[in-house]
């Protein structure tokens, strides 16, 4: 692999860095003045396609390097509002300077719709940055993720995190709706990237920023994608049936009609390969392990509605069913709304050895430190059905009602087999041993709304009303059993003497959380660059836990002994009234917003204990600061920064000196005395990508100090049996930081892109052990880098390396400080050649050296071969999982109070063999499928 990679690093750049012909020339607007972020591009004559393109800086200058050539192009100019300029050449074979070009005005000032015979490949548009989906150049059967990908500034990392010039994209929409859900990733892969029309990218924005009009107040970017008018009327789908050794299996299915405002989609998939089954990847459809995936992660994961699937430990069966509709069923009034059940069955064999470390109190004390190993076998089975809907009605046009109702139920049903043992680690004295079974099962359902209505005024632009009502109940049984028998050991001059303590219990916890939040706001223009706002925001939040603890009873074989120590009643009650003002400056290239305000809080917490009466009771006042600011220093770089000073107050469990006593190892009781969580945060961040250079970086900054924080406070006995409550820490704090450089090279038929990026990260975090407190800081430094070489559209091969190094550094403990450390040298290659096959490799090299309990290092290789037949419409595949048979889920983590070391369940070596169909009908297209059913798509 070393040489593979030593290899690609000295003959890339020597194909690539050879003579190019360089375009220049300056574009002026009508008064003659430099014209930045013009659309500068070459078209062939002969068939219009796209050559090559870039974006004039801000002294409206360009420079276009790109291959010579002997046959007629154009040249030619675009900017929004003005007249397009188009300059035939017959031939480009030798460097050329345009002098300046000056545009011409059209008659009229167009700021967001332009009507041209022709589309540019990119054109800035006020804060909206367009691609004209037709100049990028992607295989015929590519999906929409593989288009994003062509895009300049625009990332996707191995996780499918998404960013566009340095900024993190947090929703993806279809026509300006989600399609299943807001972070797209059902739309990346299954939307054909022949359907797209344009891909729009802005600021993301709340619902009331985006009814308003109001600047965006996040630093997330957002991704609207136009489907083709001519597309936006007909079917299309895809289904894959899989088949593998060792019994497992994919199967998946995605059905989409889209006529005009209807869309009607419906998917299924199942699984027993740790996938969600969204990601019909065209090498290796959902298969676990492939593109989508880091080397050190087990599996792809998807969130709905904060309910993970995917992702976790172990090995896990997976069934998803969904259904979405979207439609504009009169003028003013349209509406959204989809349905999921998602079932995972998961199976997971764990093995850990946890050192804990324990501060003396003087140096004559003796040393405590200890070891804990474990075995456990779990199963978990869940199940969840969700219901989402929006609505948005507008009256008029300046009158909007928006709705957004979300029902979810959920089941979730845990089992855990279990051996563990503690002693100490000088000397490997045995200290207690623990075996048995621990049970929990919880029935949940929730309902939420959020509504937002808004007036503007057309007497004064930029005067608006707003209001945002939003609620959130939740209703929740659980039970959670522990049947376990612990044994401890007490040590005298004689033989050590054993106590054994036999427990099988039950507790079972009816839950409640209902949420109620009001504000109204009223903005009014001082300037027409400028506008005060004044907010009033009402909260109200109802908490309950009802806990009722029985005993096992031998006689009728059931628990029905009640046990006070388990048993108990938890509530709380909190009302928050804040009134705000603010300010916000938006001129040209700068937008600045600062609100201040204040919190009048009223805090009540209750509950029944032994048959004691507990409550604390909170009244306070706690400022309110929040600042927003982004500088335009030129059309595509901007520095970005926030601030915002805020509280969140304890949880239940945590402010009621009520004692959880279930695990017989560990006892935890609250505090009375807890102050509330009060930090502050704070953001910086720089992005630019120069379109001529092709080149990008962003760099970013951000942190979080605690006056007050919640640590914990922990006795350790003699035989690590523990008991923990909760204290308040000060000055603790998180800093990271981060940036990436990218540059886009380009030959011929080759491109390389090359990025490097880094993460660096340090804490301090607090607490007490022993009555002795203690201190630990902690480094994280991440560097990365990635390459990407492309020979036309048959060849891609993406090395990749990166480093996590991680170390903490302990006081008042015998260790002064322990290390984890990552390698993960990763190669994928994807071959078109020849014509029908489609051949993909992924290799993964991970090496872990501070690991002692486990292999240090392991290769992952995932393989597969397609063939491509009927037109194309169906796919056969041979893939090939762990082909090496090494994969290994061992990792280790360093805490403030000690060291862990784990190995998980992970999938290994299996073959599987997929056909995947591919249909589609829009208007006046037929495939041959759909020709061969009468023009019926069937699954």
């Amino acid at each position: 692999m070393r040489q593979l990679l030593t290899s690609l690093l000295l003959v890339l750049p020597c194909i690539l860095f050879s003579q190019t012909i360089t375009l220049t020339g300056k574009v002026n607007d009508p008064d003659n003045h430099p014209l930045e972020a013009a659309t500068v591009y070459l078209n062939s004559v002969k068939d219009s396609t796209l050559i090559d393109y870039t974006i004039t800086n801000k002294n409206g200058q360009f420079e276009l390097k790109t291959k010579a050539t002997k046959n007629p192009v154009f040249l030619k100019v675009s900017f929004v509002g003005f007249a397009g300029f188009s300059k035939k050449l017959e031939s480009v074979t030798e460097s050329m300077d345009f002098g300046t070009i000056k545009m011409e005005d059209k008659g009229t000032t167009l700021n967001e719709v332009v009507i041209e015979s022709e589309v540019p490949p990119i054109r800035m548009k006020k804060d909206t940055l367009e691609f004209n989906a037709a100049s990028f150049a992607v295989r015929p059967d590519a999906n929409l993720q593989e288009l994003l990908k062509q895009l300049p500034g625009l990332e996707i990392d191995e996780e499918g995190k998404i960013t566009i010039n340095g900024k993190p994209v947090s929703q993806i929409l279809v026509n300006g709706k989600p399609f299943f859900d807001k972070d797209g990733k059902i739309a990346l892969q299954n939307l054909p990237a022949e359907i797209i029309n344009k891909i729009q990218i802005t600021e993301a924005k709340t619902k009331e920023e985006e009814l308003t009009g109001q600047k965006a107040s996040g630093n997330n970017a957002s991704i609207n994608i136009t489907i083709d008018e001519e597309k936006n009327k007909g079917m299309f789908g895809r289904a894959t049936v899989g088949f593998g050794t060792n019994g497992r299996y994919e199967h998946s299915m995605l059905a989409n009609y889209f006529k005009g405002q209807r869309k009607i989609s419906v998917l299924a998939s199942t699984n027993n390969i740790n996938s969600t089954g969204f990601s019909m990847d065209e090498i290796f459809d959902n298969m676990s392990g492939g593109r989508s995936m880091s080397a050190w992660s087990n599996g792809s994961s998807f969130n709905i509605n904060g309910m993970q699937f995917g992702g976790g430990n172990g090995i896990t069966r997976t069934d998803i069913m969904g259904a979405n509709y979207a439609d504009k069923w009169a003028k003013g009034f349209e509406g959204a709304a989809n349905y999921f059940y998602t079932g995972a069955n998961s199976k997971n064999d764990n093995q850990s050895k946890t050192t804990t470390f324990v501060p003396k109190a003087n140096e004559t004390d003796e040393d405590k430190d200890y070891v804990s190993e474990s075995k456990s076998k779990s199963r978990q089975n869940r199940y969840g059905q969700f219901v989402n809907t929006q609505f948005d009605i507008k009256l008029d046009s300046t009158f909007n009602i928006y709705t957004e109702p979300k029902f979810q139920k959920s089941h979730d049903y845990t089992r855990s087999e279990s051996d563990s043992k503690s002693y100490r680690l000088n000397n490997n004295q045995m200290l207690n041993e623990n075996s048995g079974i621990n049970a929990s099962e919880s029935d949940n359902t929730a309902f939420s709304n959020n509504m937002v209505i808004t007036k503007s005024f057309k007497a004064k632009k930029g005067r608006f009303l707003s209001f945002d009502v939003e609620n959130n109940n939740q209703k929740g049984d659980n039970s959670n059993i522990n049947n376990t028998v612990t044994s401890t050991y007490v040590y005298t001059d004689a033989e050590p003497g054993i106590t054994t303590e036999s427990r099988n219990r039950i507790r079972r916890t009816g839950t409640s959380k209902d949420l109620y939040h009001f504000s109204a706001s009223f903005g009014e223009p001082v300037t027409d660059s400028s506008n005060v706002y004044i907010q009033t925001e009402v909260w109200r939040e109802t908490e309950s836990q009802n806990r009722k603890g029985f005993d096992f009873n031998d006689g009728n074989d059931n628990y029905t002994d009640y046990n006070d120590a388990l048993s108990g009643y938890l509530s709380s009650k909190s009302n928050r009234f804040k009134p705000a003002a603010g300010y916000n400056f938006n001129k040209s290239n700068m937008y600045l917003n600062i609100e201040g305000g204040a919190y009048f809080i009223d805090y009540n917490a209750n509950g029944t204990y032994l048959g004691e009466g507990l409550g604390v009771k909170r009244n306070f006042v706690m400022p309110s600061v929040e600042m927003y600011g982004n500088y335009q220093l030129t059309k595509s770089r901007s520095v970005y920064m926030n601030y915002n000073y805020g509280f969140s107050t304890p949880e239940l469990s945590q402010i009621l000196p009520i004692a959880d006593v279930l695990n017989p190892l560990s006892t935890t009781i609250g505090n009375a005395d807890l102050n509330f969580v009060k930090k502050h945060d704070m953001y910086i961040g720089l992005y630019d990508y120069n379109w001529t250079e092709k080149t990008g970086y962003n760099f970013y900054l951000g942190g979080d100090y605690y006056e007050d924080n919640i640590g914990n406070s922990v006795v350790i006995d003699d035989n690590a049996l523990t008991t923990s409550s909760y204290i308040n820490i000060h000055d603790t704090y998180q800093i990271w930081a981060g940036g990436q450089y990218g540059k886009t090279f380009k030959k011929e038929a080759h491109s390389l892109n090359a990025s490097v990026g880094f993460y660096f990260g340090n804490s301090i975090d607090k607490g007490m052990q022993n009555e002795q407190m203690f201190k630990s800081e902690t480094f994280s430094v991440a560097p990365r880098v990635n390459l990407t070489y492309k020979y036309g559209e048959l060849l891609t091969i993406n090395p990749r390396y990166r480093f996590e190094y991680n170390q903490t550094d302990f006081s008042n403990y015998n260790v002064s400080s322990a290390k984890s450390n990552i390698h993960t040298v990763s190669v994928s290659t994807t071959s078109y050649w020849p014509k029908h096959v489609i051949f993909g490799n992924d290799l993964t090299y991970t090496y872990n050296p501070q690991l002692a309990s486990f292999q240090k290092s392991f290769y992952l290789w995932n393989t597969s071969l397609g063939y491509n037949f009927y037109k194309d419409q169906l796919t056969f595949k041979v893939k090939v999982y762990d082909l090496l048979n090494q994969n290994l889920g061992t990792s280790r983590s360093v805490y403030p109070t000690g060291i862990s070391e784990q190995m998980n369940t992970v999938l290994k070596r299996y073959v599987m063999f997929s056909l995947s169909l591919k249909l589609d009908k829009f208007a006046g297209k037929k495939d041959a499928a759909t020709e061969a059913t009468g023009g019926i798509i069937t699954f």
